[in-house]
């Protein structure tokens, strides 16, 4: 069984800089120290909480069928 405190974390950090970027105009833009604001508050929050998740991909990508295609055939030239 794993611990959902982690999960809990990353959601509370996503919903905070979610509203921190709507709300607050400030976090929307540039820091000399950070870069981009919203890629700190919002971002990067989002993609911890996908790897705690493990990654887990729409259902829709996975179930398309890949579709067969001809290989490739290597063509020999003759000199005359």
């Amino acid at each position: 069984m794993h611990d959902p405190r982690p999960e809990r974390y990353l959601r509370t950090a996503v919903i905070l800089g979610a509203l921190a970027v709507l709300l607050v105009p400030a976090a929307r833009g540039n820091s000399d120290w950070f870069g981009f604001l919203p890629l700190w508050l919002l971002g990067m929050p989002l993609a911890a909480w996908w790897s705690v998740a493990g990654f887990p991909l729409p259902r829709a990508a996975t179930a398309l069928p890949r579709r067969r295609r001809a290989q490739a055939r290597r063509v020999t030239f003759r000199m005359r």
